[in-house]
């Protein structure tokens, strides 16, 4: 194998395959880089068995020689030292060679490092995925319904299939679910799919964050692609492969309230710096507890008070305000992890009861929807 390629394309592609690959893994090979070159052009490959992750780097774009293939094969490298080694070459092109027994060439200007490679044979194949019941979304669109949900995951593995987001696909509608059990995020969006297929899978949060990091911000269509234990995102020269979680996801439908007993609609910004400076005294304190009263004249005020340090009150002046009057206390990191998703000036927030949960949406926008669990405070 040889080739001269785009130091600038080069480092981009090994920074994207890097996010898969792991050095706590328990496949030797899969702490290195596959890389192959054909004639079309070069592909990376990184892999931690979870995650794989695949970028392909053509020949030529718009008419721009970026590899000149000059013999084609495959090795694998070591990701820790080839990353570095790549991202601090001098000039603007570096030349690859395999030479016998594995030995690589990397040179590029007056520089040249010769690195001992892996049997590309060795490296696990990537998963097959039949394509035919795909559908596609927009780049910004799956980045937006990965921002608004995955935040809300559970981090604790004592419920495996509660650190994955939930996905269904259903009458052309893809809806999202996350939840740690005392918050639960939801997203929906209209998607074109050419089959009538139902989805309904776990996609591990982890593997959401890694492809949300990738993807450039555009609205080019991703291709999704779901079997029974593999979902495969293809972007322009980019293929992500994520291993599903298994077991079955909560059924969490029952958990949304239908009706509420107190409305508030607010400024969300203003919303937002008001728990900010409240959770300021309350951090100290085990729970981060913050409070909200309603008060009789179309106002709410929020406080904190941690014994030890003080207390803080502050009242905020709402747009609307119907239904009963009510005192409820809450994790202020949930309400503002929450609140950072939400787009648009105003939310509305609709409570029912002290005990029970709330839930802050959009004002006018029903495709998203914040649960929150309240705290109990004696």
């Amino acid at each position: 194998m040889r080739f001269i390629i785009q130091r600038d394309r080069l480092v981009q592609s090994v920074q994207d395959v890097m996010k898969a690959v792991t050095s706590r893994t328990t496949i030797p090979i899969l702490t290195g880089i596959k890389i192959v070159a054909t004639d079309e052009g070069v592909t990376l490959t990184g892999s931690d068995s979870d995650i794989s992750i695949e970028s392909y780097i053509p020949k030529e774009e718009a008419g721009d020689e970026i590899v000149e293939i000059k013999q084609t094969g495959a090795i694998v490298l070591q990701a820790k030292f080839f990353s570095e080694i790549v991202k601090k070459l001098p000039t603007d092109f570096v030349e690859m060679e395999v030479q016998n027994q594995l030995q690589v060439v990397i040179r590029s200007g007056k520089s040249e490092f010769n690195l001992n490679g892996l049997d590309p044979e060795e490296y696990p194949r990537l998963p097959q995925v039949e394509e035919e019941n795909a559908f596609k979304i927009p780049t910004d669109l799956l980045k937006a319904l990965v921002r608004q949900t995955v935040f809300a995951v559970s981090t604790s593995e004592t419920r495996p299939v509660l650190t994955g987001v939930n996905w269904k696909v259903e009458n052309g509608e893809l809806i999202c679910i996350a939840t740690d059990s005392h918050r639960l995020a939801l997203r929906k969006a209209k998607i074109e799919i050419e089959t009538a297929h139902n989805y309904n899978v776990v996609i591990p949060g982890k593997s959401l964050n890694e492809l949300s990091k990738i993807l450039d911000d555009n609205n080019e269509l991703v291709e999704i692609v779901i079997t029974e234990n593999q979902v495969l995102f293809k972007a322009k020269h980019l293929l992500f492969f994520s291993r599903l979680l298994e077991g079955n996801y909560p059924d969490t439908s029952r958990l949304i309230p239908a009706e509420s007993k107190t409305e508030v609609i607010v400024n969300t910004k203003d919303f937002l710096h008001a728990i900010d400076r409240a959770s300021l005294l309350a951090r100290e304190g085990r729970n981060n507890v913050v409070r909200l009263a309603t008060l009789e004249s179309k106002g709410i005020e929020i406080s904190s008070n941690t014994p030890e340090i003080g207390k803080v009150i502050e009242e905020l002046v709402a747009q609307s305000i119907d239904g009963e009057e009510l005192k409820i206390s809450f994790s202020a990191k949930y309400v503002m992890d929450a609140l950072k998703t939400l787009e648009g000036h105003e939310i509305k927030i609709s409570f029912t009861g002290a005990m029970r949960p709330f839930l802050i949406r959009p004002l006018n926008d029903d495709s998203l929807l914040q649960l929150i669990l309240p705290v109990r405070t004696y």
